[in-house]
């Protein structure tokens, strides 16, 4: 199926989703999660109409972005490890990953200007994620304070992939009480006001739970074809 009609069936299941809850669907943000498809798909989404692309690797990262350039917002969404900050530092808008302090001082370091973050939470607290634990996430964010060129735009978490939708809503759930609390203490370089959290399987609950960007792979772009 072409992206434009996958595009097509998920905004539909946003609007639903928003509806449920009283929400209005610009205050969703799509980013197309391009790591499993070529170049190709990524533009076929890019002239479909999908404004923010997501991808997980530098190497994928570098290798869509040579082809596309600055035409979608760049967001980085995978684990980044220091060494790896200065091949992507000057492409992307948005570092969805941003767990410990020494990976905040190599972003601060290498960033032109200033450089749009998200603080990863575990809320799921599975041993196989990453990210901060919970009750972590507060004091780490007020530790950021010093990196001058870091902002805070909010909070990332992924669910357990499960089909127990209360485990789902729980994580969800939580995180946006986090950003609630960090949104009280009137940081400047932390506004924190987008959750991103939900993916393929499970963005019409996030948003149900107040996601701002949905991180969406194979429903959206899916396989090459």
């Amino acid at each position: 199926m072409k992206v434009a009609a996958k595009l097509e069936q998920i905004r539909q299941q946003i609007n639903e989703a928003c509806r449920k809850v009283n929400r209005n669907p610009d205050e969703v943000t799509i980013i197309a999660v391009t790591k499993y498809v070529s170049t190709e798909r990524a533009k076929e989404a890019v002239e479909a109409g999908i404004l923010h692309l997501g991808e997980n690797r530098d190497e994928g990262l570098l290798e869509k972005w040579n082809v596309l350039q600055d035409k979608p917002v760049w967001h980085y969404i995978g684990t980044l490890q220091s060494r790896k900050v200065k091949n992507i530092i000057d492409k992307v808008n948005y570092i969805h990953s941003l767990d410990r302090l020494s990976l905040a001082e190599e972003i601060n370091k290498r960033a032109a200007g200033n450089i749009n973050c998200l603080v990863q939470v575990n809320t799921s607290q599975e041993a196989s994620k990453h990210g901060l634990h919970p009750d972590e996430v507060v004091d780490f964010v007020k530790s950021l304070r010093p990196y001058e060129k870091i902002r805070i735009q909010g909070l990332m978490t992924m669910a357990p992939f499960t089909d127990d939708e209360q485990v789902i809503r729980e994580c969800f759930h939580k995180l946006r009480e986090l950003r609630d609390q960090i949104q009280a203490c009137h940081f400047e370089f932390a506004p924190c006001t987008e959750l991103s959290m939900g993916m393929s399987n499970d963005f019409a609950i996030a948003i149900e739970e107040g996601a701002t960007m949905v991180r969406i792979g194979t429903a959206l772009v899916g396989e090459d074809g």
